[in-house]
């Protein structure tokens, strides 16, 4: 394979490198002592459902079905790489043109590949952090399950000895769990929200990069097949000669050339939003701007005036109007009424 040109000779960091340096390998990557076949994916999303505290059981499933994928994806571009190399392979015995061509697409070929292999180790990063949420909630598990043994305890001792001096000892105990899981529930609730926003952000970032530069190879690969001549020739006719060899190589060159240079800033894809989603959004970013600076209770009560003029005792409050009729305040301080819920007093002489 490669026997003109190669895409990878080079090994200079293109330039989305330099803007977001590659992780490391993915961890799918070592320590297969499960296996990778369909038996290990079974067993790893089954395990992890069954065990573990009832908090992290569904997060950890997921964790283990996105190994699965991980693994499955890395064997896809280790066989895609496979391919490319057959396909050159079977093209050196062909014509002139269809040996270069089939070389250069499975150049472009296993450039897809590595780029799917790349691809599983920034896939592993979004894993990794939501694998994080994953830990937070089996900690947060004990706290719920001593606040619930505790409540349990004192229900029963309430129901055979309501009398036994072990209850208060329970409640303050139950008082300080309560305490202990208030914390550890709200802390849970901000590192769930922080770590799924970066966690998406990181497989939406690689699945972008991914997609645009496989984009780019199938465009320039359509530009290779271009210089093939597929017009019928008769029985006994000679087809004419190929020139295409610079050709195919600068469209490679070029290829490489724009896979080195793209950034996320120079992106072909726009994710344009209409104008209603933007509104929305922009509602929704300015609640949440609002909920983090708090609410501002200084104008809530407003202080009395200076003088003491303002102050009017309750035997002089003037009548006002509730629900739409008048009540008057009574002298003596007792509480306010409608005229018709009031009885009447008897006085006696």
């Amino acid at each position: 394979m490669h026997r003109t040109y190669s895409m990878r000779q080079s090994r200079m960091p293109t330039a989305s490198q330099i803007e977001n340096p590659p992780p490391p390998l993915s961890t799918t990557k070592t320590n297969r002592w499960i296996g990778k076949g369909g038996f290990g994916h079974a067993f790893r999303k089954n395990a992890a459902g069954a065990f573990g505290p009832d908090l992290a059981r569904k997060l950890s499933q997921l964790v283990k079905m996105e190994k699965n994928v991980m693994r499955s994806m890395e064997m896809v571009a280790k066989e895609r790489m496979e391919t490319a190399q057959q396909l050159s392979i079977w093209g050196e015995n062909c014509d002139e043109d269809v040996s270069d061509i089939t070389d250069k697409i499975g150049v472009l070929l296993y450039e897809i590949g590595e780029l799917e292999d790349l691809y599983v180790d920034r896939y592993d990063q979004y894993r990794v952090t939501i694998k994080s949420i994953r830990n937070i909630e089996a900690s947060v598990q004990p706290s719920r399950d001593r606040k619930q043994k505790i409540t349990d305890e004192i229900a029963k001792l309430k129901y055979k000895d309501p009398n036994s001096p072990r209850i208060v000892v329970l409640e303050q105990e139950l008082v300080r769990a309560e305490a202990e899981s208030l914390v550890a529930e709200a802390q849970l609730s901000n590192i769930t929200r922080e770590k799924l926003k970066a966690a998406f952000q990181y497989q939406f970032d690689a699945l972008r990069e991914h997609c645009e530069k496989v984009a780019i190879i199938a465009g320039y690969g359509k530009h290779l097949l271009d210089l093939v001549d597929d017009t019928p020739v008769t029985p006994g006719e000679t087809r004419a000669s190929y020139d295409g060899y610079d050709a195919s190589k600068a469209i490679i060159q070029d290829c490489e050339e724009a896979l080195a240079n793209w950034v996320t800033s120079k992106a072909a894809v726009k994710s344009d939003v209409s104008q209603r989603t933007r509104t929305l959004s922009q509602r929704r970013r300015e609640a949440i701007g609002k909920n983090r600076d708090g609410v501002d209770l200084s104008t809530q009560d407003q202080p009395m005036r200076g003088d003491r003029d303002s102050w009017v005792p309750a035997d002089q409050h003037p009548t006002y109007v509730e629900d739409g009729e008048e009540v008057a305040s009574t002298l003596d301080g007792e509480a306010r009424g409608r005229e018709e819920d009031r009885e009447p007093v008897s006085v006696s002489v």
